[in-house]
């Protein structure tokens, strides 16, 4: 276990997939407490876990089979889930696993290692992307660029046209 940096995989996008691993815990310790209760013997079948889950403990050196290492990994989501940055990030379509995978590379090794993104989508941006911290606004889409490049298009189009109106 690495106690200096707790490494998210990029599995792990938001605090949606979070909690869900936090679920995913609660449950593989509901399964062991249980598991202990029965008596020498039965045969018993433990849950699968996700692979998210899967990535997070091997990436960090837990044992998902001891109590206390599920805990301590319970302990470290709920504190990044409260104290780490977040951004949202629109796109116009829906954006591919890798192009998520490589954002949140990107921004995980340049903003913050704990980094926290929303992804949602907005159809007028038409290509591109607007990115939202809590405090600025970044419009990258087309339909910005274009609505800024208004004046020197009514230009083009009047000189193509002879200059009429």
């Amino acid at each position: 276990m690495n106690e200096d940096v707790f490494k998210l995989p990029t599995s792990i996008v938001g605090k949606s997939d979070i909690n869900r691993i936090l679920r995913e815990l609660d449950g593989l310790d509901d399964f062991f407490m249980s598991a202990a209760a029965r008596k020498s013997g039965e045969s018993i079948k433990a849950p699968r876990t996700t692979y998210m889950l899967d990535q997070l403990a091997r990436d960090n050196g837990y044992n998902l089979m001891q109590t206390d290492q599920r805990t301590a990994i319970k302990t470290k989501l709920i504190e990044i889930s409260r104290t780490a940055p977040s951004l949202h990030i629109s796109f116009a379509v829906e954006p591919t696993p890798r192009i998520i995978d490589v954002i949140l590379s990107w921004m995980r090794g340049n903003i913050h290692p704990q980094l926290m993104l929303q992804i949602g989508l907005q159809p007028t941006i038409a290509a591109g992307c607007v990115l939202r911290s809590p405090n600025k606004i970044f419009d990258l889409s087309l339909r910005t660029y274009l609505e800024n490049q208004e004046n020197y298009m009514v230009e083009l189009i009047q000189g193509a046209v002879g200059g009429k109106r």
